[in-house]
């Protein structure tokens, strides 16, 4: 298993991967498999153009035997430039219970540590217990209270934090 930043020109294979996991896990995602459905292609081609310059933005890609297996996103938090936040976390059912969203996470760490973040913070599924024993294995807390995934649902949502030591 490899675990490294996507490229601009993977927005196709992006984008496949990112629709397998909001059909997935529709439960784990803000975003819904119908609303990345209507984006344009060209918005998945621009995410990624857009994160190999801006500095803030780290996709991730797990590949095994040359297929992407899993996925996450760090980026850095607009408010809070020593605070990186981790979304799309995800991996393929065939390479669950292999090390691949620990990997991505460790990636995702590095990244944030390397430029110098304080802290990383996500927010989870209560429900998804492999999710949260992934994160709590990892040094995540959570902190405040859950709040609504989305608007009008009763799909609960913890957010979680890490701290980086000085």
């Amino acid at each position: 298993m490899e675990v490294r930043r996507l490229q601009p020109h993977e927005w196709q294979a992006y984008r496949a991967i990112r629709l397998q996991a909001l059909a997935d896990a529709p439960d784990a995602f803000g975003a819904t498999l119908a609303e990345a459905q209507a984006w344009p292609l060209t918005e998945w081609e621009t995410r990624l153009a857009r994160a190999a310059t801006s500095g803030i933005d780290c996709p991730l890609g797990a590949e095994m035997d040359g297929q992407l297996v899993g996925l996450c996103w760090a980026k850095v938090d607009a408010q809070a430039p020593d605070l990186v936040n981790l979304y799309q976390m995800w991996v393929a059912p065939a390479a669950r219970c292999h090390g691949v969203a620990r990997a991505l996470l460790d990636q995702a760490v590095a990244w944030a540590q390397a430029r110098g973040a304080r802290r990383m913070q996500l927010g989870v599924n209560c429900t998804n217990a492999g999710a949260l024993r992934l994160y709590t294995r990892a040094g995540f807390v959570a902190v405040d209270e859950p709040y609504p995934m989305r608007p009008g649902e009763t799909l609960m949502e913890q957010r979680m934090r890490l701290g980086f030591p000085l």
